[in-house]
């Protein structure tokens, strides 16, 4: 036991708490859900750290729905990800897998989007949201494509394309978590998006630290291998974010 445990420590990267030390920084942002403005602070506060240039930035999915300005959110993000695709990573969430299977398929499956912050990235793109209450099907589908055209062909192939899981040695972030019983590359796009049971009960077995959001916590905490960051932006005006570089773990949080 000793053996391992030793082992473990000895690891380019590792420390005695066990959370990773990476060579260059790196900061995880929490469920932005559509507050522009929390994003907009968020990159400031990062660019007041004195190795902001080194850092890179991974975001957790859930950039859309139910704050107010997902329109501007995804197209600050499509623009920050192109101008530097070394340093900037955006995570697919549920949200916009929920988006993206009502443009698919908007049928009464999909339209639940539309009660799940749907209706506010409808608004933040200019389109009125239908009575979700009597989904009518030629309604529905005239409004996938006037959301379509909205977001516009690069943006909504910029969103599709949209990775479920970023990892950097020790470090790996996800929007949900992940099961911890399965490497990362032979997880489920459910376990992901959506979590799975066994997540935050359970150690995982590879010594990886998993940064996910998906969750709304009071606080952002790290433990047991998990860094849990979504503070529930939309609803509390709180955006938060993980820095990790080689002295340690320390969280950033943003507030309007």
């Amino acid at each position: 036991m000793l053996r391992s445990i030793l082992s473990r420590l000895s690891q380019p990267g590792a420390s005695p708490d066990g959370l990773p030390r990476p060579d260059a920084p790196v900061c995880i942002i929490g469920d932005i859900h559509g507050r522009a403005d929390l994003l907009d602070a968020m990159f400031a506060r990062i660019a007041a750290e004195p190795e902001a240039a080194r850092a890179r930035i991974v975001t957790l999915g859930d950039m859309i729905d139910r704050g107010p300005d997902s329109a501007q959110v995804l197209s600050l993000l499509h623009a920050a990800q192109r101008e530097n695709p070394a340093r900037m990573v955006c995570l697919m969430g549920n949200h916009e897998r929920m988006m993206l299977d009502f443009l698919i398929s908007p049928d009464v499956h999909t339209v639940r989007w539309l009660n799940a912050g749907g209706a506010e990235t409808l608004l933040s793109f200019g389109i009125t949201p239908p009575d979700p209450g009597h989904p009518d099907p030629g309604v529905l589908d005239e409004l996938r494509m006037e959301l379509a055209r909205a977001i516009g062909p690069d943006l909504l192939a910029w969103v599709d394309a949209r990775p479920l899981v970023w990892r950097d040695g020790r470090i790996a972030a996800t929007h949900a978590g992940a099961d911890p019983y399965h490497p990362l590359e032979r997880q489920s796009p459910d376990a992901l998006l959506w979590g799975h049971p066994r997540f935050a009960t359970a150690p995982r077995r590879d010594g990886v630290w998993i940064a996910y959001g998906h969750w709304i916590v009071e606080q952002p905490f790290a433990g047991e291998g998990r860094i849990a960051l979504d503070t529930g932006a939309f609803n509390t005006g709180v955006l938060s974010a993980a820095w990790i570089d080689r002295k340690g773990l320390k969280f950033l949080q943003v507030q309007r």
